[in-house]
């Protein structure tokens, strides 16, 4: 049995809500030990307030050293001008330690996202964030076009071969719509698939 954790950070709820059809996808697959976690928040809550940020999900918190049990990981993460939140990277930042053993090498991971428009920075928030994966040894599972909403141009929809997304709109009203969220639940599943691969 592979286990996969999937490892969130959500500001405003988008990313949570995705995380949702993450998990269902990888619910598919037999043999799928699934764990969801949340990325630690680095502001305070003040500043939280001020952002009108609603109350974090009683999930728990990831910690480094609980990496090490996983098998693979789903990463999910708004854009920050094309790059991962500092919320993210201030956590790998600490995985110096686990990289020094080789802790991490030969996990397979697969990545989620939101943006506040459809040129927002989707694709280059995974590309962007690959050296962190590149340097721990582990393996990205990209999306691809496994799912045919990727083709469609008849609306703005979230995600890319590189994987599930969601646009938020410049104020964050606009939510995950359902062809979004089938996308991020064909990801979770076809992740799952790589995974039981792996594990066999």
């Amino acid at each position: 049995m592979a286990k996969v954790f999937i490892i969130y950070y959500s500001t405003y709820g988008h990313i949570a809500t995705v995380t949702e059809s993450i998990k269902k996808g990888l619910e598919k697959v037999s043999n799928i030990d699934i764990e969801v976690y949340q990325f630690a928040e680095t502001l305070s809550d003040e500043i939280l307030g001020k952002m009108h940020a609603p109350p974090k999900a009683d999930i728990p918190v990831i910690t480094t050293d609980k990496l090490t049990e996983a098998d693979g990981f789903l990463f999910g993460f708004p854009t920050r001008y094309g790059n991962a939140p500092a919320q993210v990277k201030a956590f790998f930042d600490a995985t110096g330690g686990l990289w020094a053993k080789g802790s991490l090498y030969g996990k397979a991971a697969g990545f989620y996202f939101s943006t506040g428009s459809q040129h927002g920075g989707q694709e280059t928030t995974v590309m962007t964030f690959l050296p962190n994966m590149a340097h721990h040894g582990i393996i990205y599972v990209p999306l691809g076009f496994k799912n045919a909403h990727l083709f469609d141009n008849s609306e703005v929809i979230g995600g890319s071969a590189w994987g599930a997304g969601t646009v938020a709109g410049p104020d964050g009203s606009r939510q995950p719509t359902q062809k979004e969220l089938e996308i991020a639940e064909t990801q979770g599943e076809e992740f799952g698939k790589v995974m039981a691969k792996l594990a066999a």
